[in-house]
């Protein structure tokens, strides 16, 4: 099947984009790895006639976004973010009425249509860096409310709003999970992705988007680390850290619509070119707006 791919690949002008959290097998013949923010630079920039997305739904559609002429394919298109969709009918609208000098900050985890109502999108590499850039003094964070409370924090100068929202992966891992690792695992430094809850990120000695974690345990002359992010993410540990040990807090620590990017799935939609990701074109240009101005504040 590998081979397959490559050849398939060759000949129809594709480009895999593949994220962190996707199966291993499956990171291996991607062209490129990364958390979102990196992917959807990538995205911007290919050359390539089609995409194939490696992730879930919001990441093909800003693809698309940014990439109106290619042809942007999905494994599965089931394979979906419930925290993009967490945020209520009309919250946005009475927020701006509540609050003059407002910017709605959107986490790029989230719909094409959500996006149209904020004014620029963020990845968790450089939600605190756009923050701080903002000359607005409130902020109204959506949809995540935990990454949205660790950037209030970074950023105490600014008023920032919450939504109800999370990633029910992350917010899943319990303190108490994190203090039975670190029974077990006395040495190891606890690496967690700010999605987290703030009872877990208060035990850990690092917070950081998935490639800033994987970026740490590579510079660290520690040899031993909890890790506080969904599981797919050994692969790339391990990958660069053959002589380090990494451990997770609970077992079964995935995301399942992300497990559904598998070999079969990327070969079958390279020979159909059936599941496309297709945006209206008013929606598109609305939700370009943050995008754009998210690659650009965060360069």
């Amino acid at each position: 099947m590998k081979e397959q791919i490559k050849k398939l690949k060759e000949e129809k002008n594709a480009v895999i984009l593949a994220h962190y959290y996707v199966p291993e097998e499956v990171q291996e013949i991607a062209d490129y790895v990364g958390d979102s923010f990196y992917l959807a630079k990538v995205a911007k920039e290919s050359t390539a006639d089609k995409i194939v997305f490696c992730g879930v739904s919001f990441m093909g559609e800003s693809a698309k976004i940014l990439n109106p002429d290619k042809k942007v394919l999905m494994p599965d298109t089931t394979a979906d973010c419930p925290m993009a969709h967490m945020v209520k009918d009309g919250f946005i609208e009475e927020m701006r009425q509540k609050y003059d000098d407002l910017a709605v900050v959107c986490y790029i985890n989230s719909t094409a249509a959500l996006k149209c109502l904020c004014d620029v999108c963020v990845t968790s590499s450089n939600a605190v860096k756009i923050v701080k850039s903002l000359p607005n003094k409130n902020i109204l964070f959506v949809p995540d409310k935990n990454l949205g409370r660790f950037v209030a924090e970074q950023v105490p100068e600014k008023n920032v709003i919450l939504n109800d929202g999370c990633c029910p992966i992350h917010a899943n891992l319990e303190a108490a999970q994190i203090r039975d690792a670190k029974q077990k695992h006395p040495e190891a430094l606890v690496l967690s992705h700010p999605e987290c809850e703030e009872g877990v990120l208060a035990l850990s000695d690092f917070i950081g988007s998935t490639a800033e974690i994987i970026a740490y345990a590579k510079n660290s002359q520690q040899k031993e680390f909890i890790i506080g992010t969904e599981e797919g993410v050994i692969y790339k540990l391990q990958t660069d850290n053959p002589d380090k040990r990494f451990y997770f807090p609970k077992s079964g620590f995935c995301c399942p619509d992300m497990k559904l990017n598998t070999l079969e799935t990327v070969l079958d939609v390279l020979i159909k070119e059936d599941k496309t990701i297709e945006v209206d074109e008013s929606l598109r240009k609305g939700a370009l707006l943050p995008l754009d101005r998210m690659l650009e504040l965060g360069k």
